[in-house]
Parts: C-alpha cells; structure tokens; sequence
C-alpha cells in the first residue's frame, strides 16, 4: 500500500494549534507549499464546523492532484466529506469497522506502539500505520515510553505496512527519519509554531529527504 500513502512530511493540521487561522487556511498553506499527506485533527471545533471545514480542505485538494486528505477518529466524517480516509487511534473505531464504512479504495492508518500492533493493523485492513511516540510531545496526552530513533528503527524496518513516525518530531529529527525506516513524519508543532506556515511546511517537507 505504500503507492497511497505520500512520502515526506505528512502534516497534522490542528485546531488547536495557531487557533487565530482557520483550518481551511491552514490545510491551503502546506497544499500550497507542496505537501501532499495531511491529517486533519479536529478537537476544539463543534461537529458542523469540522465537517464544513473537512469538505473546504477535500475541495482545495482536488486542486493538487497528489494531495491526500484523512480525518482524524471519524470515518463517518471522512464518507461525509469524501476524504480519502482516516486515522484511527488505539481507542477509536476498530480498523475493520472503519474499512467497512468507508470501503476498499478509502487509506486507513492506524496509530501502533510495537511490531505486533502493526501486524494487528494490517490483518485488520490498515494500509499505513503511525508509529510512536518517538519523542514526547505535549499535543496529544500518550501513554507509552518514547521509542527513540533506535526503537522506532527497530520496528520500522521490519513491518510490513509504510510507517509514519509520529510524536515530537522537529526539523532536526526527519533524515534520520527516513533513514530509520520511516515512509513519512507527522508534524504539528514546529509547523503550526512558526510565522510562516507554507515556508515551513516547505523546509520541513524538503529536510524529510536530505541526507542524514
């Protein structure tokens, strides 16, 4: 399944990070600056809005023929809003629930903490998974140890399904990244942080295939 799934920065757009811009700006932003992996996480905005916002962000992607859209938890939403999919955590709609919903053609990812939770993943119908924490991070309460760049390369480069390294991820951490096995890298914080998102998202983007 690694030809659905962009290589590179895959970019977590937040609504509860740079909450002065809306999401739809946000999502045009790093459209713009050439990203094609986004996820949408929608934690602070009422039902109708997110779905709005979910519709706006699939039309601007259209305009990007390689850009992909997920939402975060709701494969409802996702059908709704004719997104290409969605990411389900540990807690969330099972994987072959969600598989059911939105069909054969629809990205499913998953978030996994080990090798075994990717081959969980991939029985149940996930076509990626994110794998971490790598660092800590303080956007999104995790229950586990960070892995490190080691741990995650160890699990990395033995699955059997394309591995986006989520949690703390910075600038300085995406070569070796990539080299450690991951196919993309989730980014909220440092993007949604700096001045200038579409230059960002562009450095960020760019550094994921620079050489470690």
């Amino acid at each position: 399944m690694a030809d659905k799934l962009p290589r590179g920065l895959y970019a977590l757009v937040d609504d509860s990070l740079a909450t002065h811009v809306s999401m739809v700006a946000k999502a045009q932003a790093v459209l713009e600056a050439g990203v094609e992996m986004l996820q949408l996480r929608f934690k602070l905005t009422p039902e109708k809005d997110a779905l709005l916002a979910l519709r706006q962000v699939v039309a601007l992607a259209k305009g990007h023929p390689r850009a992909v859209v997920i939402v975060n938890d709701r494969p409802d939403w996702a059908l709704i809003a004719g997104a290409h999919g969605v990411h389900v955590g540990q807690d969330d709609v099972p994987i072959d629930w969600a598989r059911k919903v939105l069909g054969p053609q629809a990205l499913i990812g998953a978030t996994v903490r080990s090798a075994a939770d990717i081959d969980a993943a991939a029985r149940a119908g996930a076509d990626h998974v994110g794998l971490g924490p790598v660092f800590a991070t303080t956007t999104k309460q995790v229950d586990a140890p960070p892995l490190g760049v080691e741990g995650f390369a160890a699990i990395a480069r033995s699955s059997r399904l394309p591995v986006v390294a989520i949690a703390g991820i910075r600038r300085r951490h995406l070569p070796e990244l990539r080299k450690a096995g991951a196919h993309a890298a989730a980014v909220a914080s440092e993007l949604w942080g700096a001045p200038d998102f579409a230059a960002t998202a562009r450095a960020l983007h760019q550094a994921f295939f620079a050489a470690s």
